[in-house]
């Protein structure tokens, strides 16, 4: 009975403890893959940096997933990197960094919509992330839909009223638009930010005439 009593208690022991001492030990596995793969990127070698996580990859770890979708980014190998963004976004849903990396191999593959739909998803998420509202107002202003583009600058310049980046491309918008009006005081912000602008004086010019 002795015996027995033994062996259930080092049976729980195990069901307990075991699966964390054996993450104990596993960590140090992952974490020097992870470094060794940090020193390979720095080398230019993607690759072999993505098939030193790949030497301990856990289908669960957003770590993983994550590293993996950008150095496949990186290699080249933008399918794959769609893959692993894809498995890092399931794991962590309501984070917004998946979903930045996620867009640079649709980027890349020139899957421009598909970009809109996610920076729309952050924004949904995060309603002042001025990063996405950039990127999806260049996009539009690239589209030439500057009823759109101008929407976004608008609200970075609302929240950031002496932003560089976003009061330039405002300017830009009102011009595209015939707002010349509102233009040229948006470029004339942009030169107390950044004297002698090349891009500011030119549209201070064109929003003069």
């Amino acid at each position: 009975m002795e015996i027995l009593k033994k062996s259930i208690v080092l049976g729980l022991l195990f069901i307990l403890f075991g699966p964390f001492a054996f993450a104990q030990v596993n960590f140090s596995t992952i974490q020097e893959a992870f470094s060794k793969s940090y020193v390979l990127e720095t080398q230019g070698n993607y690759k072999s940096a993505a098939d030193q996580i790949k030497g301990v990859y856990q289908e669960s770890s957003y770590e993983i997933n994550l590293r993996l979708g950008w150095l496949n980014y990186m290699a080249g190998n933008f399918n794959e990197s769609i893959a692993f963004y894809k498995k890092s976004m399931a794991l962590m849903p309501y984070a917004d960094e998946p979903k930045f990396g996620y867009i640079y191999p649709l980027s890349a593959l020139g899957n421009w919509d598909k970009v809109i739909g996610v920076y729309d998803e952050i924004l949904a998420n995060s309603p002042h992330n001025t990063k996405a509202m950039y990127y999806l107002g260049i996009i539009y202003y690239n589209r030439r839909q500057f009823d759109k583009a101008i929407q976004n600058f608008k609200q970075i310049v609302d929240l950031y009223p002496f932003d560089y980046d976003g009061l330039l491309m405002y300017a830009w918008s009102n011009i595209q638009l015939g707002k010349k009006k509102d233009a040229k005081i948006l470029f004339q912000k942009v030169l107390l930010n950044t004297p002698k602008d090349a891009s500011a004086l030119e549209g201070l010019t064109l929003s003069s005439q």
